[in-house]
C-alpha cells in the first residue's frame, strides 16, 4: 500500500517490448517480471526496519525515566527530570546523526541512504518517547492514570471494564477500539484492573505517536521530509492523557491524502494490486474510525471534493470505481457495525457541555487552552493586525503559497480541502449553538485546522526545495554537457545533498527536543487548574490497597482525590 514519493524522481521499471520479450520461457521476460517484485520486497523490508527502529527508540526514554529518583510534585524535581530526559534524548539522537556522518565517509557513502532512513525513524520515535517519559515522571509513585477515576479518564476506565466483561459500555457512540484495547490489556497484564492499566496505555500511546505518524507520512514522502513536514507539525497535538484521539487525526490526514493519490493513479494500475491497495486503505480507515470517529466528520466534505477532482475520469473510470468500491467494502467489514450505530444514535446524542472555548471568538483556532485552561487573561491573545497575530498571518500566507505552488498536487489540494471542510463545519455548528443550546464538540476542529495549517506551511518549504533541486539538477546537466574550455553555465553553488541531510537532522533534533520538553512540562503535576491538575489528582487518590500514593501531599489522600479542579470549570 506504499505510495511513491510526491514530487520525487522515482524510477519505474520499463516493461520489455517486442516478440522476444513475450515469448514463453524468455529469460528477459522472467527477469523483468521478477525485478519489480524484488524492488517491492526490498522497499518493504526497509520500511519494516524503519518501523522497528522507530518503535524501539520510542521506548528508550520511558524505560530510562522509570529509574529516576525524584518527587514529581516538586517543581525543582520536575525541571531536573525534564533536563535528564533532554540529555538522554540529545545523546541518543546524536549517536544516530553520527552514524549518518560515518556512513557518508565510509565506503564511498554506500550506506548513507540507509543510515538516513534509520536516523529519521529514530528521531521520530525518540521525540514521542520524550513525551511518554515525561508522563512517566509525572506519575512516579502512583498507580493511577492521569486524573484517576475523574472526568473522561474515569468514564473510559468504567466502560472498558464493562466491555471486557461482556457488558455494553455506558455510551454506544463512543469509539469501541480504545475500550476493548484497554479491557483486554487489563485482563492480560493487570488482572482486569482497567484503572491501573490505563496508566500504561497513556504512556505507551504517547510513545507510539511519533513512529505511527512517521510511518503514515512515509507513504507520501522520503524519510527526512516525512520527519520534517509530517512529524514535526504533529507534535503541536501530542497528548499523553487520551493519546488515541490526536493520534487518529495525525494519521488520518496522510492516509486520506495517500488514498487520493492512489485513486488518481488507479486508472493505469493492474487489477490485482488495485483491489488489494483499495482494500488496504479501507481496513486502515476502518481501524482509525473505530478508534476515534470525530475527525471523519470534519474531513468528509473536503476529501469528497478531492476524490471527485482526482478521480480517473479519462484514464480508467471502471478501475477508479473498483478501487473505491474495494476500499468501501473493506471499511464496512471492519467498521460497518459501528457506523450504523453512529448513524442511528448520533442523531439523538447531544452535547450540552459548554466549556471555556465555547465563549471565545470562533474564528480563533491557533491555540487550544483545553477545557481546563486555568487562570486566563485576555483570550484570544491580542494580535498586531486587526487583532490577528503574526502566526495567523504566516499560516494564511502559507496556505495561499502552498496552493499556488502545488495546485496540481493531490498532496496539497487534499490537505487544503480538509482545512476548508473543518472550517465550514466549525462555523456551521457554532452558528446554531444559541438556537440548539448544544456544542457538538465543534471546538475540537481547532486541532484539525491547526494541524492542516502547519502542514501547509511545511509543504511550502517542501515545494520550494523541490524547485531548488530541479534547478540544481538542470545546472549539473548543463555543466556536464558544456565544452571543457567554456565556463560553467547556470552554476548554482548549492551544497551537497549529504550536508543538507545532516544539517536538517541536527536542526530537527533540537526542534523536536524543545517541543517535546514543552509538551511534557504541560503535564507536570500542579494545583493550578490547567492540564497539570490531571496528574496532581492521580497523586491524591487512595490506592486500592488502602494506602496513599508515595508522594501524596502531606501523606493525605481520599477516595476521589483533590477536587479543586472543579472551581476552574466555567
Amino acid at each position: 500500500m506504499t505510495v511513491s514519493t510526491e514530487g520525487s524522481a522515482a524510477v519505474r521499471p520499463v516493461p520489455p517490448s517486442g516478440p522476444a520479450a513475450n515469448a514463453p520461457g524468455s529469460s528477459k521476460s522472467s527477469d523483468a517480471d521478477r525485478a519489480p517484485r524484488r524492488a517491492l520486497r526490498s522497499r518493504g523490508g526497509l520500511l519494516l526496519l524503519e518501523a522497528a527502529v522507530a518503535f524501539a527508540a520510542a521506548l528508550v526514554l520511558p524505560l530510562l525515566a522509570r529509574g529516576f529518583k525524584l518527587n514529581p510534585l516538586n517543581r525543582i524535581a520536575q525541571v531536573s527530570g525534564l533536563a535528564a530526559i533532554q540529555l538522554r534524548f540529545a545523546l541518543v539522537g546524536l549517536l544516530f546523526i553520527a552514524a549518518v556522518v560515518l556512513a557518508m565517509r565510509l565506503r564511498g557513502g554506500r550506506h548513507f541512504d540507509l543510515a538516513t532512513r534509520l536516523a529519521a525513524a529514530a528521531l521520530a520515535g525518540l521525540a514521542s518517547g520524550f513525551v511518554a517519559a515525561g508522563a512517566v515522571v509525572a506519575l512516579l509513585g502512583t498507580p493511577w492514570p492521569m486524573f484517576g477515576l475523574n472526568g473522561d479518564s474515569g468514564r473510559i476506565v468504567e466502560w472498558a471494564h464493562a466491555v471486557a466483561n461482556g457488558q455494553p459500555s455506558g455510551s454506544p457512540v463512543y469509539p469501541p477500539m480504545p475500550l476493548y484495547t484497554l479491557g483486554y490489556y487489563a485482563e492480560w497484564f493487570h488482572g482486569g484492573n482497567t484503572a491501573y492499566a490505563f496508566k500504561d496505555l497513556q504512556i505507551l500511546g504517547a510513545a507510539a505517536f511519533g513512529p505511527l505518524v512517521y510511518l503514515a507520512w512515509r507513504m507520501l514522502l522520503s524519510p527526512v521530509r516525512a520527519l520534517a513536514f509530517g512529524v514535526v507539525p504533529a507534535f503541536a497535538l501530542i497528548d499523553s492523557y487520551k493519546p488515541y484521539s490526536q493520534t487518529v487525526l495525525v494519521l488520518l490526514v496522510p492516509v486520506l491524502v495517500a488514498m487520493v493519490v492512489a485513486l488518481r493513479r488507479s486508472g493505469t494500475e493492474g487489477w490485482r494490486p488495485l483491489l488489494l491497495k483499495g482494500a488496504g486503505f479501507g481496513v486502515l480507515l476502518g481501524v482509525l474510525f473505530l478508534t476515534y470517529s470525530g475527525w471523519f466528520l470534519w474531513s468528509a466534505a473536503g476529501v469528497l471534493f478531492a476524490a471527485l477532482l482526482y478521480f480517473p475520469w479519462k484514464t480508467g473510470r471502471l478501475k477508479g470505481a473498483a478501487f473505491m468500491g474495494s476500499a468501501l467494502a473493506a471499511f464496512l467489514v471492519v467498521a460497518g457495525r459501528y457506523l450504523m450505530v453512529m448513524l442511528k444514535e448520533g442523531q439523538t446524542t447531544k452535547d450540552y457541555n459548554f466549556r471555556f472555548d465555547n465563549f471565545t471568538d470562533p474564528a480563533y483556532y491557533l491555540m487550544w487552552r483545553t477545557d481546563m485552561p486555568g487562570k486566563v487573561g485576555d483570550w484570544p491573545p491580542p494580535g498586531e493586525f486587526g487583532g490577528v497575530g503574526l502566526f495567523a498571518l504566516v499560516t494564511f500566507v502559507c496556505l495561499g503559497a502552498a496552493i499556488w505552488l502545488g495546485l496540481r498536487k493531490p498532496l496539497v489540494v487534499t490537505i487544503a480541502a480538509m482545512f476548508i471542510s473543518a472550517w465550514v463545519m466549525r462555523m456551521y455548528i457554532a452558528s446554531h449553538m444559541y438556537e440548539t443550546q448544544t456544542v457538538q464538540l465543534y471546538t475540537r476542529t481547532n486541532n484539525q485546522l491547526l494541524y492542516c495549517g502547519l502542514i501547509l506551511c511545511a509543504l511550502v518549504a517542501h515545494l520550494v526545495s523541490l524547485k531548488l533541486a530541479e534547478r540544481r539538477t538542470a545546472s549539473e546537466t548543463s555543466e556536464a554537457t558544456a565544452p571543457a574550455t567554456a565556463p560553467a553555465v547556470g552554476s548554482t553553488g548549492f551544497p551537497g545533498r549529504e550536508g543538507a541531510v545532516i544539517g536538517t537532522l541536527c536542526a530537527l533534533l533540537l526542534l523536536l527536543g524543545t517541543v517535546s520538553s514543552s509538551m511534557s512540562d504541560r503535564y507536570m503535576p500542579a494545583q493550578d487548574g490547567t492540564y497539570r491538575i490531571l496528574p496532581w489528582v492521580s497523586h491524591t487518590i487512595r490506592q486500592q490497597d488502602g494506602k496513599c500514593p508515595k508522594f501524596a501531599p502531606k501523606g493525605e489522600c481520599s477516595k476521589d482525590g483533590d477536587q479543586s479542579w472543579l472551581s476552574y470549570i466555567r
